[in-house]
């Protein structure tokens, strides 16, 4: 018969501790599976089992549950029985119309927070062809940046003090012994996609080695930006603007899982972004997302096409350099662009999509600081729609690798346990040490023949010779690395050979990854690879994909590069719309109860209940990894609670990488989430023993998995929320 299923409210141990939910009986295997054709399932109700099937006899709430596809054919028809597990509503085939963008916002303020720097940038509904960007004081003397550096500084009393330049310029400033006391904090980010188990409670650790809650560190950093931007748009905008007539759009790398994206939103609601009750108001954009809108509207002056020319070991063909003179220019047309504080982006396509036809792929690979995230889409012609082919893939081999490199290599000079000790120590000297590299890295090209210099701090020679009783210049002697000398004006003096070295490990990564995603059948073909983020600035880096890549794909460059995102998100905030097609990247269900079949099913899955045979632990998939989601498709299913007065329905919700998992005990299925629905009072007048029904939709078609829920009855809404930070 039909595959019935059940929502397994809670999970507390192995079989008879663990509690289940069984379908009942009341329609016959023809009805249901004609209420819901394959591949959706149609009907199933869900009943909990006694407390005898609970753990040590916990009662907890029960439910049952049911769905159906709203195009369902009536139940009096018979169909054949269904034998596929639920998914989302198939993706409709070729071009569809486009669900018009609705603009109830004023303006739309976008910021990109990332591992390195961080910006933001806004523009007006009315005006959405005019994205206003801020400029940052500090740096250089003279320089108006319009990226600030993402630290973040708090007091010994956890207040904050300062971000960005501020923050990193004072907590230079401070005396060494107070500094201990400070709480700084640099490229954090990327401590959220590196801890597995995030929560809610999840620390980190500030360069003194004090410790807070992430959750505020976020928090801080988003309040920071939430009080500048709104000044900002004040000033530009002739009218009052209320707060809520404010769409904010948070970037986040595509690699993120779905908790560290809970975790940005919220810390927006902590940061007074939004409020919990109009998430609407509240976007999370995927960088390479973000940088693929923006690209569509790129002039053929506005970018650098590495495949226009052919190159040979790193030059052209007449002996100029390629690179050298590519990033002059681009560093020109960023310097000129950074006096004015607005973007004028073109109404329609540019000229470069002009080129492309229905169907045509290209590539975006966000370098960031962080990580680096990859994603391919399809141009969808004439909506100018964009289409995601493959799910999005990268790893954390942004431009912190070579930062860390750094580090190794100075461990390797100087002893591990001298470099730990100096930082715990004079915390404040090893910021600027990093600063000091992070500046000079920026200088490494192939073609460059000289050395670069960086400047020790004072405190690190003289805390090195009380450590260990002998000079820096004499530890670097001793380690044998000729590929480091020393000056006497007290820099290290990194030959090219070691910039390679401390380039080389982090870009081989990028390229590999790169070319195993050539491979994939869904990316054959493709015709264009942008490289965005602020880690493709570096010519060390585009030479490694010019030359690995150049001959199969064009090798495109904005002249803005470490923008892209920032302005793409602000697109990407005055039409949402824009990508209709998107891929998910993990298998997502929830575990149920099947009538156990002999021969198929395991026998430690046997579950016997007043005489009935049940599978335990299928797993039902809501959508499967790498399946194609259009905007707007959604699983519809309906919850009954099993007894009256009811406050609340939980559901645990099941995660895998593959899209072939059967059993939620399978390698790599893992708890990730919980729905959980709040149900209101019961309408006056209706029977005790009435079955209430609440339909909840979930949509898997966004940046982040939504649900809603409505009261069938009184046809109001009810509270629903996934929550993926609860574990």
């Amino acid at each position: 018969m039909c595959r019935r299923v059940a929502a397994q409210a809670r999970t507390v141990s192995r079989n008879k501790s663990r509690r289940y939910f069984r379908p009942r009986s009341d329609h016959s295997a023809e009805e249901i599976a004609q209420r819901c054709p394959p591949p959706s399932r149609s009907s199933a109700v869900l009943r909990s089992f006694p407390s005898r099937w609970t753990a040590a006899g916990l009662r907890t709430p029960t439910l049952r549950v049911r769905w159906r596809r709203p195009d369902a054919a009536p139940r009096t028809q018979r169909a054949k029985r269904c034998g596929e597990p639920m998914t989302c509503m198939s993706s409709p085939q070729g071009p569809a119309p486009r669900p018009r963008a609705a603009r109830p916002f004023s303006v739309v303020v976008a910021i990109d927070f990332g591992t390195t720097s961080s910006g933001y940038a806004f523009s007006f509904t009315q005006d959405p062809e005019t994205i206003h960007m801020m400029r940052w004081e500090g740096g250089d003397p003279g320089v108006a940046n319009q990226k600030s550096p993402t630290c973040l500084l708090l007091t010994p009393e956890l207040r904050f003090h300062s971000f960005g330049f501020a923050a990193r310029d004072s907590y230079h400033d401070l005396d060494p012994e107070e500094a201990r006391h400070w709480l700084y904090f640099d490229k954090f980010k990327m401590k959220i996609h590196s801890i597995s188990d995030l929560t809610m409670e999840t620390e980190l650790e500030a360069v003194s080695g004090r410790r807070v809650r992430a959750i505020e560190v976020f928090a801080h950093a988003l309040r920071f930006f939430r009080e500048h931007a709104l000044k900002e748009v004040k000033d530009q905008s002739s009218s009052v603007l209320q707060e809520n007539e404010v769409r904010w759009v948070i970037t986040v790398p595509a690699v993120w899982r779905q908790p560290a994206k809970q975790f940005m939103r919220e810390a927006a609601y902590l940061a007074g972004l939004v409020s919990p009750e109009s998430p609407d108001q509240l976007l999370i954009a995927l960088e390479p997302e973000a940088a693929s809108i923006y690209c569509r509207k790129l002039r053929m002056h506005q970018v650098i096409d590495l495949s226009a020319r052919p190159i040979a070991n790193g030059t052209d063909v007449d002996g100029s350099r390629l690179f050298d003179s590519g990033f002059r220019q681009a560093r020109e047309q960023l310097r000129k662009a950074r006096h004015s504080r607005t973007f004028l982006v073109e109404s329609g396509t540019g000229e470069l999509w002009s080129e492309m036809q229905t169907g045509d792929r290209y590539m975006v690979v966000d370098c960031g600081g962080g990580t680096v995230d990859l994603t391919v889409h399809q141009i969808e012609q004439p909506q100018g729609t964009l289409k995601e082919l493959y799910k999005a893939s990268g790893g954390p081999y942004g431009a912190v690798g070579v930062d860390l490199a750094f580090e190794a290599m100075l461990c390797h000079i100087f002893g591990a346990d001298f470099i730990e000790s100096f930082k715990a120590k004079r915390p404040a000297a090893w910021v600027d040490l990093s600063i000091a590299f992070e500046a000079r890295k920026r200088t490494a090209a192939p073609g460059r023949a000289n050395a670069i210099n960086i400047s020790l701090p004072f405190s690190f020679i003289d805390f090195y010779k009380r450590h260990c009783g002998q000079s820096v210049e004499t530890a670097l002697r001793r380690s044998n690395m000729n590929i480091v000398k020393w000056s006497s004006q007290g820099m290290l003096r990194l030959t090219p050979e070691a910039m390679n070295e401390l380039f080389q490990p982090t870009i081989n990564n990028i390229v590999k990854h790169i070319e195993e995603l050539m491979k994939k059948q869904e990316v054959q073909g493709v015709r264009f690879l942008f490289l965005v983020g602020g880690f493709a600035e570096s010519p060390m880096l585009q030479q490694a994909v010019q030359g690995a890549l150049g001959r199969s794909c064009r090798i495109i460059i904005p002249q803005d590069v470490g923008l892209t995102i920032l302005k793409g998100a602000v697109l990407f905030g005055l039409d949402p719309t824009v990508v209709r097609v998107r891929r998910c990247p993990l298998t997502y269900g929830v575990g149920v109860l099947n009538r156990f079949v002999a021969g198929r099913h395991p026998r430690d899955k046997l579950l016997v209940k007043e005489g009935r045979e049940w599978c335990t632990d299928i797993l039902d998939r809501f959508v499967a990894a790498d399946q194609s989601v259009a905007l707007g498709e959604v699983v519809r299913r309906s919850y009954t609670p099993a007894r009256p007065g009811q406050r609340k329905i939980i559901i645990n919700i099941y995660c895998s990488a593959t899209d072939d998992v059967v059993y939620i005990t399978d390698p790599g299925v893992r708890k990730c989430g919980a729905i959980t629905l709040d149900l209101p009072e019961a309408p006056v007048g209706t029977p005790a023993t009435e079955r209430r029904e609440i339909r909840a939709t979930m949509q898997f078609g966004d940046t982040e998995i939504k649900v809603t829920a409505v009261d069938v009855a009184t046809n109001r809404s009810v509270r629903a929320a996934i929550d993926f930070l609860s574990n």
